[in-house]
């Protein structure tokens, strides 16, 4: 599953809510006799603590020496040049005026990964001699924009910032187990999601007017999805669409690479994965891969990082 706004295109997922917390009766400020004690939540982390976290793993894997996987050295050289184009639309827009395109997909999971792991580093930029982004030459430059009297906020936004804006577009009949990843995986990365039950142009519209302060907006379209062939890093909305810019920092990751990056970097995704489901979209248009089945009766399904072929990976999707 990925994310894309490109003209004719539908998508699909997610939606967050906070949880609910309970409280023990008391009597005098003392627990009632035979209730039990209250269970300790631990506390939720900040944005900041997050993306440190996630800066160091991606850090750590882009100095493994791997020369036995021909397929983590290409995803090395795959992460490098996607933080460039996201430190590169940092720079561009700020924080403020950025927006991703959640669903809870593997594509837009590695996305939001990349993202959170790029926000300390747009802020205090390493002072080591080995740097991980791309060259200077390999990082594209976004159409130049309309200036704004918005300033791109410094540190002391990052630091106070709760939350990373994004959007999730559901499906017209969504499956139980994508709508629980995303609520659990919007809480656990502080994402600040907008939930819209509506088709692809409204539920934009309806977000610009919500969110007015956006002009760009993260998604994980790949080449190989529909009308991703023609796309680059940086691509305007077409004519007669909501008017911002669309990034797509994979947009050249294979599908081996997508699987490989999540598993090695041991990043929990939907279970819908370990069931053959390949690529996500709603109950009534997606089943599992037939090109995972196990024997005749396709009753039984390996999981979706089996698959090797980008041309097999849709063959779950009716549409």
């Amino acid at each position: 599953m990925s994310c894309s706004f490109a003209s004719n295109n539908t998508t699909a997922m997610i939606h967050d809510n906070a949880v609910a917390s309970q409280t023990i009766p008391r009597t005098n400020g003392v627990a009632k006799q035979g209730e039990p004690a209250p269970v300790a939540q631990p506390p939720q982390r900040t944005l900041p603590d997050i993306c440190y976290e996630l800066r160091g793993k991606i850090d750590a894997f882009l100095t493994e020496d791997i020369t036995n996987d021909n397929v983590l050295r290409n995803v090395q050289s795959q992460i490098r040049v996607s933080i460039g184009v996201i430190e590169e639309a940092l720079r561009q827009y700020g924080l403020d005026h950025l927006s991703l395109s959640y669903n809870g997909g593997k594509d837009c999971l590695v996305l939001l990964i990349l993202i959170l792991a790029c926000l300390p580093t747009c802020i205090s930029p390493p002072t080591s001699s080995g740097s991980v982004v791309a060259a200077p030459s390999e990082i594209p430059t976004p159409p130049s924009q309309p200036p704004t009297s918005e300033p791109v906020e410094s540190a002391h936004s990052f630091h106070t910032n709760k939350s990373l804006q994004s959007i999730y577009i559901v499906s017209r009949h969504p499956f139980t187990e994508v709508e629980e990843f995303v609520e659990r995986t919007a809480q656990e990365y502080n994402l600040d999601l907008k939930r819209y039950a509506l088709p692809m142009r409204p539920a934009l519209e309806a977000y610009l007017l919500d969110r007015p302060a956006i002009r760009a907006i993260f998604l994980g379209t790949r080449r190989t999805d529909p009308h991703g062939e023609f796309l680059s890093h940086f691509n305007p909305t077409d004519a007669g669409w909501p008017q911002f810019m669309r990034i797509h920092p994979v947009i050249d990751w294979h599908y081996v690479e997508i699987w490989a990056f999540i598993r090695h970097l041991d990043i929990p995704f939907c279970d819908l994965y370990n069931r053959g489901f390949t690529s996500l979209g709603g109950v009534t248009d997606t089943r599992p891969n037939p090109a995972l089945a196990v024997g005749e009766g396709a009753s039984k399904f390996r999981p979706a990082y089996e698959l090797r072929d980008d041309d097999e990976e849709r063959l779950g999707r009716d549409s």
